[in-house]
Parts: structure tokens; C-alpha cells; sequence
């Protein structure tokens, strides 16, 4: 343990954010840093130079329990590119969920993109990531998962409960949750596992990190959990490149560059102790758009762009997935009451089935687009396919707010393909560090993901046909055709509709496959890093995220995330600890 100077200068320092902005004494804007001061503390270390013992990349859903572990035993610097969640509105409360999703600006807490597939897309920019701007459902990933993925299952174990201790809570369920519920088990999706944490085949309800007040807890709350005299927490930094010294036989990673919110580069370093790492943890976007920049990629690519290369790695950004999700609305007799993902049916056919209610009925925020849980997508967006530019779809928002408040009444019904086989890949637009990658995920280019999206096509109808349906719904034996049709011309994606062509579900999965956020890959293990997260080919550097994945964990992957967070923080500290019993 170190008593040391983190290396913040705050005398001075003037901010105009709101009070609770920053909520612990050890977060601070990037434009803080000053390099660590030459105390006793750091020239005792081996080689006497000053610097962290880590510096992780991205406070998001990995690096957050990451960075709040490793600070038990060692220095810690993590780097944000985003701000707080904590006095944000948009990001702390259930209400506002789609809101935070819709809001463009720079200072949001999610960045839009458009693959070139034409699905329109969200990334995280906010302390704690995706757990800030998700639909709060936790659950676990399969045994069979972990198994696969070679995790130490005692420890996996150890670490999902150190997450649902601190910020996962069991949920009110809401009525249209439990008409699916029923629903679904009506239809066969069987048995009912009633409430838990656990990946099993029928019918169940997973936890949230919405509390019962509607108060969104994220993985930022888990650096409540550090130790306060070992991290430094930089929000507003946004990472421009990995430093690398290349005068031995590998490439060994020494530090960052980093640039704060008004837009002055530093250089953060890493200790010369053994063992001191940079590790990233930017998301299965951010990951390998950072080691593009960074020059570890292929050579091709970063010819390009005049990246000068570190090491030659094909496999960077490529065979990413994204698990395509289809939702069909269905308007109610009257009000439904806001729920966002509360019951799952985990299927032996490959997909999951789950559900949203209530979200755009209310005066503030019927001027926002809402994704995939508003009934505007199943009444109301009119702008032709080839029309739907982001400057068309604005405009579109902004003629809305007056329509009534009657007109989106309504809740939706999703499935999502468990494993898609389609893949994709990031590549390098330019190499600005702020702006998205180009990013195709080919969905629905394998004809096994097309089979099962309409395998689950087929259980909604069956679920929209069921009598629990009855006391929600206008819905008859016939009208379900209709409802698909309605969705067709609806759904706001950028691809070109077969609205006549409803009969075949086949185009209907494909015409109005949207997003669920649950992308994946680009930094794949045996192809980029080893079964320990480190950077093939490359010293002291590590992903530890999303991007390791070739398949999503569970039916959503936040909890396995964190819980991939906490358990690699674990697993180093006994590493370094059983190394220097061995001294």
C-alpha cells in the first residue's frame, strides 16, 4: 500500500458543474493533472521513475469494477473520456431513459452512430458506460458460458455477487410485464423460474439497477468500493493513443496520451515497477479503435492513415457482432405504465423474448425520439427509408410535440438472436479519436440468424394471440399481420422496406432489425489478446471488456461485464501477490 500523491493539482481549479457532480473526493475533469510529484513515496519504487502502477482506459461497465479493485493493492489512474452520471437527469432516473438515448449533443451521455448498415446505434460517453444509458436488466451469463470462455467459475462466483451487493435490486413487476410473463408461458416457454440472477431455460425476471424509486444505479457506484488514497479518476480525458517504447524485442506499452475538456494534451506514464500495466477497457467499439490509433492493427489500414505501426495484428476490429433485435408493437386499450425490461423468455430456439411499455406520455418528453421503447415506431415515424437522414429524423422529433398524448399509448414486444453468426468490423475513417469508426455488423447475413429471427417472430404472435393478451390489447386472430405491417413501414432504420411483403417474415426480420446495444468482439481472444487479456505481441498492455467476447453473455450482458471488471482486478492482484511471495 502507498501513501502517494495521485497527481491532481486542484488549487485554483474553477467548475461550473452542479453540486454531486463529481460525488467522490478522487474524481476530478481531466484538466486537473499535473504529473505525480517526486515524493519518497514513488522514488522508492524499483527504478525510481514516476507514474502509475495502471492506467485504465474507458470508466465504463469494465473498467470502473476494474479500476476500483486494483486500487486495493496498487496505483490506479482511469481515464473517461465522458462526464459524471451522478446530477444527470437524463441518466439517473427510469422516466428519462430514452431521453439520454436521443439527446445528439456533445455532451451527452451516448453517442450516436449509423452503422453502414443503416441501423442507427448508441455508445456510451459517461462514467460508468453502458450501466448509464442501458435498460438497467441484470442477469447472469449461462454456466456453460463461463465454462466456455475458461473462467475460474469459484471466483466468477466471488465476483457477481461483489456487483448485486452494491447496486442491483430485485423489481416491482410492472402489468405488462407480467401479461408477458404469462404470455410466454402460455405459449411453452416453460418452466417459470420466478425471480433470479441465473441463465435457465423458460420464463423469469431478472434484477435491474433501477431502484424501486426508479433511481438508476451504475457500475460508477462501484468505485465506492476503492481505495481512496490509490485512484485518481479523470472525467472529460479522452484518450488519443497508447505510448509504446519499441527498443526491445516487443513492443512494451509505457503510458498515454490524453487530451482534457479544453482540449490540452498530457502524457500520463506508467511506474517502472514490474507488473505495471495500461489496460484498456473502451468498449467493444472504443477497445480497438484505440489500438487502431495506436498503431497495433493491420498494415494495410494503418498505411493508410500514416499510423506508424507497432505491431502487425489482422484481427483487430474485425469479426464483431451485433445481436440483431425485431419488436413488433402493440397498441392498448388505454395508458400502460412505463416498464422498461423486467421479464425474459430464454428459448431453446436460439432467441430471447422480452418487453417494454409506456415510455413517450408525458407532456416532456413527447418531442423525443425514443428508440426501441416508444410507441412512435410503431404509429408514428412517417419519413420514407431513403429519406431518413439524421437532419429528416430531427426535424421529425421537433413537429411532433404536439401531437396528443393518446396517440402512444402502447408497449412492445422484443426478441433478440442469442448468437449471431453474422459478423462484422470496425475500420479507421480517420484518426480523430472523437469521431465513430466506420462500423458494419452484416446483419442477417448468415441464413441460421434470419431461421431463428423468425422462429421468434412466430412465438410473439403466439404470445399476442394468448388470452393474457386480451385485457391490453384490440388485438384478434387477424389483426397480427396488421401489427407486423404497421412495424415494417414504421421502424426507424435507414433500410430499404418491402412493406407489401409482410406474409414473409424472413424480409420482415430484415427490413426492421434494430439495435438492443449488446455489440461485441473486434479484440478477440487467440486473435488479439491471450486467455489472460494481454495485448498478443505486445507488453504491459491488456483489454479487459466487451471486445473480448465472440458471444454476448446471457440475455444482457451488463452484469457479466462488471463481473468480468471485478474478477480480472482479483485475478491480477493474486498474480502480483503470488509473484512476490516468490521473491
Amino acid at each position: 500500500m502507498y501513501d502517494i500523491d495521485l497527481g491532481v493539482d486542484c488549487a485554483g481549479l474553477q467548475d461550473e458543474h452542479p453540486a454531486g457532480y463529481y460525488r467522490y473526493p478522487f474524481i476530478r475533469p481531466a484538466s486537473s493533472f499535473s504529473p505525480p510529484p517526486s515524493s519518497a513515496a514513488w522514488h522508492a519504487q524499483p527504478g525510481g521513475e514516476r507514474g502509475y502502477d495502471y492506467i485504465v482506459v474507458g470508466g465504463g461497465t469494465a473498467g470502473c469494477p476494474l479500476a476500483a479493485t486494483l486500487s486495493q493493492n496498487y496505483s490506479v489512474l482511469l481515464l473517461e473520456r465522458g462526464g459524471t452520471p451522478f446530477a444527470n437527469a437524463n441518466v439517473s432516473f427510469m422516466q428519462n431513459f430514452h431521453i439520454s438515448l436521443a439527446d445528439v449533443s456533445e455532451t451527452s451521455a451516448s453517442q450516436m452512430f449509423v452503422s453502414t448498415d443503416g441501423v442507427f446505434n448508441s455508445r456510451a460517453r459517461v462514467l460508468g458506460g453502458g450501466t448509464a444509458i442501458n435498460a438497467g436488466f441484470y442477469t447472469r451469463a449461462s454456466t456453460s458460458y463461463i465454462k466456455s470462455v475458461g473462467w475460474d467459475a469459484k471466483l466468477v462466483n466471488e465476483s457477481y455477487p461483489w456487483i448485486e451487493k452494491q447496486i442491483v435490486h430485485q423489481p416491482r413487476l410492472m402489468p405488462w410485464q407480467k401479461a408477458v410473463k404469462d404470455g410466454l408461458l402460455e405459449v411453452g416457454i416453460s418452466p417459470f423460474n420466478g425471480f433470479t440472477y441465473d441463465h435457465k431455460f423458460g420464463t423469469k425476471v431478472g434484477g435491474t439497477i433501477f431502484d424501486k424509486f426508479g433511481r438508476r444505479h451504475t457500475a460508477a457506484e462501484l468505485l465506492a468500493s476503492a481505495n481512496p488514497d490509490n485512484l485518481r479518476v479523470l472525467v472529460h480525458a479522452t484518450v488519443q493513443k497508447i505510448e509504446f517504447d519499441k527498443s526491445g524485442k516487443r513492443p512494451k506499452a509505457t503510458g498515454v496520451v490524453f487530451k482534457d475538456e479544453n482540449g490540452m494534451t498530457h502524457r500520463a506514464v506508467l511506474s517502472k515497477r514490474a507488473g505495471s500495466e495500461v489496460i484498456v477497457s473502451s468498449g467493444a467499439i472504443g477497445s480497438p479503435h484505440l489500438l487502431l490509433l495506436s498503431g497495433i492493427g493491420p498494415k494495410a489500414e494503418l498505411e493508410k492513415f500514416n499510423i506508424p505501426m507497432v505491431l502487425e495484428n489482422e484481427f483487430v476490429g474485425r469479426d464483431m457482432a451485433d445481436n440483431p433485435l425485431n419488436t413488433i408493437f402493440v397498441p392498448t386499450n388505454g395508458p400502460i405504465e412505463q416498464s422498461l425490461i423486467q421479464t425474459v423468455g430464454i428459448t431453446k430456439l436460439g432467441v430471447y423474448i422480452e418487453a417494454s411499455s409506456g415510455f413517450g406520455q408525458s407532456s416532456d418528453s413527447i418531442r423525443w425520439d425514443h428508440g426501441i421503447a416508444s410507441a412512435e415506431i410503431g404509429q408514428l415515424s412517417t419519413i420514407p427509408p431513403k429519406q431518413r437522414t439524421h437532419a429528416a429524423i430531427h426535424n421529425y422529433r421537433r413537429s411532433k410535440q404536439n401531437l396528443l398524448h393518446e396517440a402512444f399509448m402502447g408497449g412492445f414486444i422484443l426478441e433478440k438472436i442469442a448468437r449471431p453468426l453474422s459478423k462484422g468490423q470496425i475500420s479507421l475513417t480517420n484518426t480523430n479519436i472523437d469521431d465513430n469508426p466506420s462500423i458494419t455488423f452484416n446483419y442477417f447475413s448468415h441464413p441460421a440468424d434470419v431461421a431463428q429471427c423468425v422462429d421468434g417472430i412466430r412465438i410473439i404472435e403466439k404470445i399476442l394471440k394468448s388470452k393474457h393478451f386480451a385485457n391490453y390489447t384490440n388485438i384478434d386472430k387477424e389483426t397480427t399481420e396488421k401489427l407486423l405491417k404497421m412495424s415494417v413501414e414504421a421502424n426507424v432504420n435507414l433500410i430499404p422496406k418491402h412493406t407489401n411483403d409482410t406474409k414473409s417474415l424472413e424480409q420482415f426480420c430484415k427490413d426492421t432489425v434494430i439495435t438492443i446495444w449488446h455489440y461485441h468482439g473486434g479484440c478477440h481472444v487467440g486473435k488479439v489478446v491471450g486467455p489472460d487479456y494481454r495485448v498478443l505481441g505486445v507488453e504491459q498492455l491488456r483489454v479487459v471488456d466487451g471486445s473480448t467476447f465472440y458471444d454476448s453473455p446471457g440475455t444482457n450482458p451488463q452484469a457479466t461485464v462488471m463481473m468480468m471488471g471485478r474478477y480480472m482486478g482479483v485475478k491480477i492482484l493474486r498474480e502480483r501477490s503470488d509473484k512476490a511471495g516468490g521473491v
